[in-house]
C-alpha cells in the first residue's frame, strides 16, 4: 500500500447524488496507487458507477476532496480532468463504428498538438493492443464487442493518463472476450497506468486487481489487498455469489 501522499488519485469523504435526489455516496473514501489496479465491487445501488462519474468530473460533489497526485482538482469539469490525467471509459460500447480504428483512436488525442508526441502515443497503443495495430484500417463496427473494447483502451491511453477509469469494461462480453479484457487491464497496469475498475463480475475484477474496496449504501465497507477480499467467505457469500455481481449506480 502507498504511504500518504504516494497516491495517483485520492477521492476523501465524498458526498455526492443527482439534482435534489438523496446522496448516493455517503462520505465515501477511494485511493489509487501507481501502477495499481483497485476495484470497487458492491451490491447494485451501492454507487460504484457514481464514483467514476465523480473521479471524471462528470459529477461535482457535494462535499469532500478530490486529488490527482497532490493536486486538488475538486471542481474540475472532464476536459479539466482529462488534462490532469484522468481517463474515463464508459459503460457499454463507446466506439464510433463507421469510423475506421485508427480514426477512433485518434479522437483520443485530441488535446494534443504534438504531432511526434501522437505519433508515439500511436505507436505505444498498437504494441500494447496488437489488435488494434492489426485493424488499424478498419471499420471499428466490424470488430468484435471484445475488439472493439480494446479500441476503447487505446483511445483512452492516447493522453498518457495517470488514470483510466474502467466502467463495467466486461458488460455484454461472451467469457472468451472477458477474459481477454481483463489481460488488457493488467497489460495496462504493468505498462504504467493504474486503474480504478467497477465491474459487474466482481470475483473476476478482484482475480484481476491488486486492491478492492467492497461499496455499501455509498460508503467504503471494506478494502484491503485483492487476495485478501476473495479470501474472505462471509464477503464472498454477501457480495461475490457465484462469480458475478449486478451492476450498480
Amino acid at each position: 500500500m502507498a504511504a500518504e501522499g504516494e497516491y495517483l488519485l485520492e477521492l476523501t469523504d465524498i458526498e455526492a447524488g443527482y439534482g435534489r435526489a438523496a446522496l448516493v455516496l455517503r462520505g465515501l473514501t477511494v485511493r489509487v496507487p501507481p501502477a495499481s489496479v483497485v476495484c470497487l465491487v458492491g451490491p447494485n445501488g451501492a454507487g460504484k458507477s457514481t464514483v467514476l462519474k465523480v473521479a471524471s468530473g462528470m459529477l461535482t460533489p457535494r462535499s469532500g476532496r478530490i486529488t490527482v497526485c497532490g493536486r486538488d482538482v475538486t471542481r474540475l469539469g472532464p476536459q479539466q480532468m482529462l488534462r490532469a490525467g484522468l481517463s474515463h471509459v464508459l459503460q457499454g460500447h463507446s466506439v464510433f463504428k463507421e469510423m475506421t480504428v485508427s480514426e477512433n483512436v485518434l479522437l483520443g488525442a485530441y488535446t494534443i498538438r504534438d504531432r511526434a508526441e501522437i505519433a508515439e502515443r500511436v505507436d505505444f497503443v498498437k504494441t500494447l493492443f496488437p489488435v488494434v495495430a492489426e485493424r488499424w484500417g478498419a471499420l471499428a463496427g466490424a470488430l468484435s464487442g471484445g475488439q472493439q473494447k480494446q479500441v476503447e483502451f487505446a483511445r483512452s491511453l492516447m493522453v498518457s493518463p495517470r488514470v483510466v477509469l474502467l466502467d463495467e469494461p466486461s458488460m455484454g462480453l461472451d467469457p472468451k472476450a472477458t477474459a481477454t479484457v481483463f489481460e488488457q487491464v493488467v497489460r495496462m497496469r504493468d505498462a504504467g497506468t493504474a486503474v480504478l475498475l467497477v465491474e459487474q463480475n466482481a470475483r473476476r475484477a478482484l482475480e484481476t486487481a491488486d486492491l478492492g474496496c467492497v461499496l455499501d449504501l455509498g460508503r467504503v465497507h471494506i478494502s484491503g489487498p485483492a487476495p485478501d477480499l476473495l479470501a474472505d467467505p462471509k464477503l464472498g457469500e454477501l457480495y461475490l455469489g457465484s462469480g458475478t455481481s449486478t451492476a450498480g449506480s
